[in-house]
């Protein structure tokens, strides 16, 4: 199962004179030197999380711009743990974090975008995410594939106070672009606004998220919250 994206451009603004900068090029997945500058393989926290999936290098694969994130079927993996469960390892895949960390500053903010090609199959967990370096949230799911034929954008304020749209995907086997602005609004919350094809899907706002470092994370999880079984041909 593939989960492909095109090089993501992020842009900062910095104060009310809004100037921009690139952070992330579009030639980062260009080469292993390209890569290394801006990006490390996994999790920041290692190679598991809350899925069936345990994360893996060699499931990575990036060339000319794009990159491939490939799930591959296993067994004979130890389980997982992830809040205080136990989660059978079904599929060796891949994640990416980069190695910058993004916190809004006083009337800042950034574009996350890039161009992206999603599975919708059911076991399948794809996501283009945000959460916090200390702690738990923030969390912003920029876009986040669920096996269920739809894209969702989230924004966790708690884990009870939460923010979500989910959208029909149509044509998964085509390229989408995905934009995410956040924004200060008042040195202590944010604006989120999601974008899908150039088209404004939600605004949502991140409680209390201004000045807290964020992780930005590419990865393809399996099953979990995408269902299971996941396909057993990948």
């Amino acid at each position: 199962m593939h989960f492909s994206g095109a090089a993501a451009l992020l842009f900062a603004l910095t104060a009310s004179v809004e100037a921009v900068r690139t952070i992330i090029p579009a030639t980062s997945f260009n080469s292993q030197t390209d890569f290394d500058t801006d990006w490390n393989y996994n999790y920041p926290w290692g190679t598991d999380h809350n899925g069936g999936a345990r994360m893996a290098k060699s499931q990575v694969q990036f060339s000319s711009g794009q990159l491939t994130l490939t799930a591959k079927k296993v067994t004979g993996q130890p389980d997982a743990s992830h809040g205080g469960q136990a989660i059978k390892i079904n599929y060796l895949s891949g994640a990416i974090h980069a190695k910058e960390h993004f916190n809004v500053s006083r009337g800042g903010g950034y574009d996350f975008t890039g161009e992206f090609k999603a599975t919708t199959t059911k076991g399948t967990w794809p996501a283009f995410w945000l959460t916090a370096v200390n702690g738990w949230p923030p969390e912003v799911d920029m876009a986040e594939w669920k096996g269920s034929g739809k894209i969702s954008f989230n924004t966790f304020n708690t884990s009870s106070v939460l923010s979500w749209k989910d959208v029909t995907y149509s044509n998964p086997g085509n390229f989408h672009s995905i934009k995410c602005e956040i924004r200060d609004i008042n040195q202590k919350d944010v604006s989120v606004k999601f974008y899908m094809d150039g088209a404004l899907q939600a605004t949502h706002v991140g409680g209390g998220y201004f000045g807290k470092p964020l992780y930005l994370i590419i990865n393809l999880q399996m099953e979990g919250s995408s269902g299971s079984p996941g396909p057993t041909t990948v």
